[in-house]
């Protein structure tokens, strides 16, 4: 069956199941080269900080964090290494409310994900509905087994169209929305791990500062 098929055996919820699904596309397509940037990066990236710290290079460290500003962890790192003189309650206060401040962004499009995913599937069962209201409408009682009821066949077969186009576009969404979430919660647990170690490397740079 064509595509142009499809929209006339579909109905009319045809249409905003096609805006979901290029919507769809579209986010998809920028959470992907978004989380790939990360993962490409983020690891060597915070290696070299973190070594660079430990040998006392903070104006290096720095450096290094200013070059990648545009991944979460190094705007993180700045938000604490940039403070004067803070107390490690600070430090990490100062961590942490830095990392709530990029975790939008790293859930960034899921709620429009999670509408897309129920919507759709109601949608094309509307779709379905809204078939099966015509195609009885159309149907002469008196005419069993002649045209009419043939048409009557022919637009409940259609009629399903919209449920399975309903249901394509939610599980096709469904994929990658789960997908971001397993990359979202895997950088969360990152961002503590690293940023332990940087609070760690911080403490221990605090007390030797303090028993000079």
């Amino acid at each position: 069956m064509q595509i142009s098929n499809l929209f006339v055996a579909g109905g009319v919820v045809m249409w905003p199941l096609l805006g979901f699904s290029l919507l769809a596309v579209a986010l998809i397509i920028e959470r992907v080269l978004f989380w790939i940037r990360i993962t490409n990066r983020q690891n060597s990236v915070v290696k070299e900080v973190l070594k660079l710290y430990r040998s006392d290079n903070v104006v290096g460290a720095l450096d290094k964090l200013q070059q990648n500003t545009d991944l979460p962890i190094a705007r993180i790192f700045l938000a604490a290494l940039e403070l004067e003189e803070p107390t490690p309650e600070e430090f990490r206060l100062a961590l942490e409310s830095e990392a709530q401040a990029e975790i939008p962004l790293l859930k960034r499009f899921q709620n429009i994900f999670d509408t897309i995913i129920g919507l759709a599937p109601l949608l094309g069962l509307l779709g379905t509905v809204l078939g099966l209201i015509a195609s009885f409408a159309s149907l002469n009682i008196g005419d069993v087994g002649g045209t009419t009821t043939v048409g009557v066949t022919a637009g409940i077969s259609e009629a399903l169209v919209s449920t399975a186009s309903g249901l394509v576009v939610a599980i096709f969404t469904l994929l990658f929305a789960n997908t971001f979430r397993g990359l979202y919660q895997r950088q969360l647990a990152r961002i503590q791990e690293y940023g332990g170690q940087l609070e760690l490397l911080y403490r221990r740079r605090y007390e030797r500062r303090g028993d000079r």
